[in-house]
């Protein structure tokens, strides 16, 4: 999992979309907003000094009803046949080396060629493309916190021992394998090109690291790969047009790059789609009820508390810059959710109860509804024509870059 460039998720459009307003009557803002912004304002000045400001809430857990238990465990085989399959034997995988210059004394010379021709070829990119690798790459370095995630979900889906032998624990391990791939290749591909501050980069995954995420999932398997899923695909989107953007620009290699990043992330959405289709066929309605409950909730982006150690929004620019670019923008979330509930046969669904029919209304209604709002934005922003706002990015030395 990555992801991805934006928060799109938390924009105004999709807030309006998926929440309630919380003002009174007269307009003004509610006792318990005024009292949550006091506390968000306590809490930063409080900050600890190895963590970036955290959300303020509190998350639910283990929300899963003990009977849901058996439907993971009977489906370990089905797993086995149907997930495990998708994975890729690791002696035919690619690596990291094999997109990077051989720095072997057996190849020296032509070592330092390669490294000038990737040299010649980054200083052509401009600073906003850097910002939006930066923030991709920090966010697939983040995988310990994911891996970490999968492993809290209830039902017999984790990984108890470290070493489980059921095929959901396998599967959480390989995967966790393949992602690291990622963050690897593109942090020592960013480390060659000289074109970034290095130790902001590190110092931004170590706090992102330390301050972990909360997709607000409840440990619930459901909600968990339904979140996955949803993921898997945004970073297959982000990473793909990053791809299309850097052969624009000129770099073929680094096309090839996130090109094959974003290939390996559309055959894990594949997998977790599937077992989402699969708890469609043998629980639906609790299915749709999740869904409806994972969209409401909004798609919190795993780098949402992403920090450099000044910039408390840095996620919120980073976001800003890669809507810019059309790296990953609010259409794509919209479009994300279409795709899902057509793939997944949502408006489809017969005998559902009361609560499941009206989830599955809203969800089927959700689409459009983040269109029309996502148009009226971009009419509103065009009419104003506000100035350009810039921002600087220690990840790129300060340089300032437009939002």
């Amino acid at each position: 999992m990555s992801l991805t460039a934006s928060s799109l998720s938390s924009c105004a459009a999709f807030r309006a979309a998926s929440r309630p307003h919380h003002r009174g009557r007269n307009g003004r803002r509610s006792l318990s907003s005024v009292v949550a912004m006091a506390s968000a304002a306590q809490q930063v000045r409080t900050r600890k000094p190895f963590a970036p400001p955290r959300e303020v809430h509190r998350p639910v857990t283990h929300s899963l009803p003990p009977q849901k238990r058996e439907i993971f465990e009977s489906l370990d085989a089905w797993a086995a046949d149907n997930v495990l399959v998708l994975l890729k034997p690791v002696e035919s995988s690619w690596q990291p080396q094999d997109y990077l210059p051989d720095g072997s004394s057996s190849s020296e010379e032509s070592f330092h060629d390669e490294v000038a021709e990737l040299r010649a070829r980054a200083r052509e990119i401009p600073d906003d493309y850097w910002v939006c690798l930066v923030g991709d790459m920090v966010t697939e370095e983040a995988l310990p916190t994911y891996q970490t995630m999968l492993n809290t979900l209830d039902g017999g889906v984790r990984d108890e021992t470290g070493a489980s032998p059921t095929s959901w624990a396998v599967w959480t391990r390989a995967w966790a394998a393949e992602e690291n791939r990622h963050g690897d290749l593109m942090n020592k591909y960013l480390f060659l090109t000289g074109r970034v501050d290095m130790r902001q980069v590190e110092k931004t995954i170590h706090y992102l690291i330390a301050s972990g995420m909360d997709p607000k999932t409840e440990t619930n398997p459901y909600q968990g790969f339904i979140y996955t899923s949803f993921q898997e695909r945004a970073t297959a989107i982000s990473h793909g047009n990053t791809a299309r953007h850097a052969k624009r620009l000129g770099d073929a290699n680094l096309a090839r790059i996130c090109g094959t990043i974003a290939a390996d992330e559309k055959r894990h959405e594949a997998a977790y789609a599937r077992i989402v289709d699969k708890l469609f066929q043998v629980d639906p309605d609790y299915t749709v009820r999740a869904f409806a409950d994972m969209m409401r909730k909004k798609v919190a982006m795993p780098a949402h508390l992403m920090y450099d150690g000044a910039d408390d929004r840095l996620f919120a620019r980073f976001s800003a810059v890669a809507q810019r670019l059309g790296v990953y923008t609010a259409r794509d979330y919209a479009d994300i959710l279409e795709f899902l509930v057509r793939r997944w046969g949502v408006a489809d669904l017969t005998g559902l109860s009361g609560e499941g029919r009206r989830a599955q209304e809203f969800v089927c209604s959700l689409g459009p509804r983040f269109r029309k709002l996502d148009e009226r934005a971009a009419y509103q922003a065009n009419k104003n024509k506000d100035p350009p706002e810039f921002a600087p990015f220690s990840w790129i030395y300060g340089r300032q870059v437009q939002l």
